[in-house]
């Protein structure tokens, strides 16, 4: 199959739904608080009852702006809403208000990281506003059932040109979408709830042709690692299906993630189904420089000038700003233990922003694994930090200290002194380890005088062993190394 796949290229294109963080809907004022019960949030006119008038939400005007600006879009002075009319049980209007023909963005792209290393430019279409349909719950015992609560749920549509040519830069296409859709505070990027969803079209041509081949819609993929698996699956189909002498067929799959396949839904819509015509019930939106003006300003500090100021302020590694700055959550907290530690003031700034990364790179991200919020704060852990800074605590003293944090909110110093985990600096306690290691380690001893440097660790750890670890480890490796050296005489 591996030489077929280089006889053929994949064309991909995404198109990404984020549900806004607003608190009300996108044309009423109802609630858009996911799990509650069944058709409780809703009202006549997001269930579309004859007479009712929707208005439209600022705040997904302003998030959008925001997704716009961040992607490089131009932002057409007015914009016009449309009705795409399709019939659905859950869609009780029997249309969803959507922008076709004057979108609110359009021409934009953003960089990703491609799986050799390099950098690739990935074009938006478009980024419109939308309203979301409700949702069909398909029960064996009662066959359909029907939640219209997230009716008229406001999204924004991000839709990618067909510049992703294999699974992987689609996921790190996604990867950048959600990152700074969350950057900018406008969507949770949670696949699992449904506020970020993905359908993704994909075909497949002779390398070299310029043509596109014809092709398929796959939806229903609920997390990054299926939109990557549903593609690698789609493309091989329509690769084998061509090689068989059979032709692809433009239509909608359903991915199945339990069986790992791709099953027809149906046969895919053009835009002249929808029958796409202005709502007459809303005016066009009109976007003049003073708002996109405030829209500019209100803009954090993004992923990539993050991670660049992080590479070049800071002194990071390329590698260690680029899991800081993956979630806004864990860059934020970054910064925050460094700046303790600044304030300390017992390094240089370089030398706290490495340890700090060091701490949040390997110890919080690993108790946190996947789940959000730190498990000590950013307070408490510069705290700790300084402690082994100041030699309060062995670095292997405070990895234990950070598993107690994890679990006892006390104060750091407090636990220091409660779980008996002070560093020992008496040079004369100190002293009396060393002395007792190198008397019973003669033949250690000997092959160290006699060129075999590499044994000085061993000393320095059998040391700390004698002092179950609380031994300043400076003190002890100067102590010890002036011991050898006397005699070597």
């Amino acid at each position: 199959m591996k030489n077929l796949q280089e006889k053929y290229e994949p064309v991909i294109g995404l198109e990404v739904h984020a549900q806004m963080l607003t608190a009300s809907k996108a044309f009423c004022g109802c609630s858009t608080k996911f799990g509650g019960e069944p058709n409780t949030n809703v009202c006549p006119v997001c269930l579309g009852m004859p007479g009712t008038l929707p208005v439209l939400n600022a705040n997904l005007v302003e998030f959008i702006l925001r997704m716009g600006l961040a992607t490089g879009c131009a932002v057409p002075h007015r914009s016009v809403f449309a009705r795409k009319n399709y019939f659905y049980p859950d869609l009780p209007k029997g249309y969803q208000i959507s922008q076709y023909e004057a979108p609110i963005c359009v021409n934009g792209a953003v960089e990703i990281d491609r799986e050799d290393g390099s950098r690739k430019r990935v074009g938006i279409t478009r980024i419109h506003m939308e309203e979301d349909a409700g949702k069909s719950i398909h029960d064996a015992d009662v066959d359909t059932l029907v939640d219209v609560n997230r009716c008229g749920v406001p999204l924004i549509e991000i839709v990618s040109e067909p510049d992703l040519r294999t699974p992987g830069e689609a996921h790190a296409y996604l990867t950048r979408i959600r990152q700074l859709l969350t950057y900018l505070g406008i969507c949770d990027g949670n696949m699992e709830e449904g506020s970020l969803r993905c359908d993704a079209n994909v075909s497949v041509r002779p390398a070299g042709e310029k043509r596109l081949g014809t092709k398929t819609e796959v939806k229903n993929m609920n997390s990054f690692r299926n939109v990557e698996r549903a593609l690698a699956y789609e493309i091989n189909r329509q690769i084998q299906l061509i090689e068989d002498g059979g032709r692809v067929v433009q239509e909608t799959l359903l991915w199945d993630a339990g069986q790992n396949a791709a099953y027809p839904m149906r046969s895919k819509e053009e835009a002249h189904d929808y029958r796409y015509f202005p709502d007459p019930d809303l005016v066009p939106v009109v976007v003049d420089e003073a708002w996109l003006a405030r829209a500019r300003a209100s803009l954090p500090e993004l992923p990539a000038a993050r991670r660049d100021r992080f590479v070049g302020e800071l002194g990071l590694p390329r590698y260690d700003a680029d899991v800081l700055t993956a979630e806004k959550e864990t860059a934020d907290y970054f910064e925050s233990v460094v700046g303790v530690l600044n304030r300390l003031g017992l390094r240089s700034a370089a030398e706290n922003s490495k340890v700090s990364s060091n701490w949040v790179m390997t110890d919080v991200l690993r108790v946190m694994d996947g789940k959000t919020g730190a498990p000590v704060s950013a307070e408490r852990l510069g705290t700790l930090i300084g402690m082994i800074q100041d030699g309060t605590v062995s670095g292997t003293a405070a990895r234990q200290l950070f598993e107690k944090l994890c679990s006892d909110p006390g104060d750091p110093r407090g636990l220091v002194a409660m779980l008996g985990l002070a560093q020992v600096s008496d040079t004369s306690a100190i002293e009396q380890a060393v002395d007792e290691v190198l008397n019973l380690n003669a033949a250690q001893v000997e092959k160290y005088l006699g060129g075999n440097e590499k044994i000085f660790g061993f000393f320095v750890g059998e040391t700390m062993r004698r002092m179950k670890g609380k031994g300043n480890p400076k003190l002890i490796n100067d102590m010890m190394r002036e011991k050898l050296s006397r005699k070597r005489g």
